[in-house]
């Protein structure tokens, strides 16, 4: 296991009508006049925005609102909340929505205070200081409300990019299973895709002898396997919504991430698929992760032979490990199609003539990429060509 420093200080309220707190909540991170930064029209039909905008009415807060986002947030909607921050003299900053909403907000906290382009952050600056940011969660996937990431998509050029720092943390976040119910099945199941793949992105590494994470990675895993197929058939089942919720976040604050490294690989070349596409995240990773998995797959044998035994059930087949490995990654591919993912390019609305396009801008972004795309092992172009060619 290597060094490693670990500081997330992000305070959760977790469980039914918990979005009630909202208003305290702000009130005891120092916030006064806060920007209530949401996506469409859900949180508004459900009634969930009214209720969050009279907790904070209960305490005194002024608020400014902001709706809009879209999945795969824009750089545009950004830019246009950063101005409303500065002009309306905003302290605090409440993402009610989904991973896309709060990683909208945290780019507006961060812009709101910079004297530069927001985007310099998600072009390698180091994000240290933003306005504070509180969250009232509405989907269970990119467990954002616990992270110190956000994604954003930069609409000149469409380049779907991330920024990373712990002035990003989420002050609070508030975790109701219950706002989760009324999600589409599909929803659903990209949610708990991409959880999958912040754990398997976080178990693909080149350390050695980190056992304990390992095993919090696989019980997360097991639990989605276990919990995922119960919400599908019953959106309603709120025990199962809350493991899953839980789960979310504690896929990617990165709890079972420190002390060793990280891969990455699928999310990044997943990164061109959506931005292209506007395809959703979790439908793009279910097509990516067994092409990147089977493409990474000699690096390590062992690692997934160990986890398609650990998760997957497969047997161990000692004279021929790799086998056992190809087990694993097929049946990883088979449960999400039976949670309802796509299980290749055209079933994503992606285009085999694009791939050349999409490896380059992988590689390379705008012009100022290294080439290569590091992770569980280094790529070229022509891996990343080869992998997308494997999602066919």
């Amino acid at each position: 296991m290597d060094n490693f420093s670990f500081y997330a200080p992000t305070y959760f309220e977790f469980g039914k009508d918990a979005e009630n707190k909202a208003g305290s909540l702000v009130r005891r991170f120092g916030g006064n006049k806060v920007l209530i930064h949401y996506g469409g029209g859900s949180v508004v039909r459900s009634g969930l925005l009214e209720r969050v905008k009279k907790s904070l009415e209960a305490e005194g807060i002024t608020y400014v609102e902001l709706g809009g986002v879209m999945p795969n947030p824009r750089s545009g909607l950004v830019y246009k909340g950063i101005d409303i921050c500065r002009q309306e003299g905003i302290d605090f900053i409440l993402a009610v929505g989904g991973g896309s909403t709060i990683d909208s907000s945290k780019a507006i906290a961060a812009g709101a205070v910079y004297d530069g382009d927001f985007w310099d952050f998600y072009e390698g600056k180091s994000v240290t200081k933003a306005l504070p940011v509180g969250t009232v969660l509405t989907i269970a996937a990119a467990g954002s409300e616990g992270s110190p990431d956000s994604v954003i998509t930069k609409e000149e050029g469409m380049l779907k990019r991330g920024a990373s720092g712990e002035a990003y943390r989420p002050k609070f976040s508030i975790l109701n299973p219950e706002l989760t119910q009324t999600l589409p099945p599909y929803q659903t199941a990209c949610g708990i895709t991409d959880i999958i793949c912040h754990l398997y992105e976080r178990y693909l590494t080149n350390t050695k002898n980190v056992e304990t994470t390992d095993r919090m990675i696989e019980g997360l895993i097991l639990a989605m396997v276990e919990e995922g197929p119960k919400v599908i058939l019953n959106p309603n089942d709120y025990e199962a919504r809350a493991n899953i919720m839980w789960a979310g976040m504690m896929a990617h604050n990165n709890s079972c991430g420190v002390g060793r490294s990280q891969d990455w690989i699928s999310h990044n070349l997943e990164h061109e698929l959506s931005a292209k596409y506007d395809c959703a995240h979790g439908a793009g990773l279910a097509v990516a992760m067994p092409a990147v998995f089977t493409y990474e797959l000699s690096h390590d044998v062992n690692r997934f032979a160990k986890i398609a035994v650990r998760v997957w059930g497969c047997q161990m087949d000692f004279d021929n490990p790799e086998v056992t490995a190809k087990q694993g990654i097929e049946r990883l591919k088979q449960f999400l199609i039976s949670i309802g993912m796509p299980k290749n390019f055209a079933e994503l609305g992606a285009k085999e003539e694009d791939i050349e396009l999409l490896a380059y801008t992988a590689c390379y972004g705008d012009g100022n990429g290294s080439g290569n795309v590091y992770g569980f092992i280094k790529l070229e172009q022509k891996d990343v060509e080869a992998i997308y060619r494997l999602m066919l």
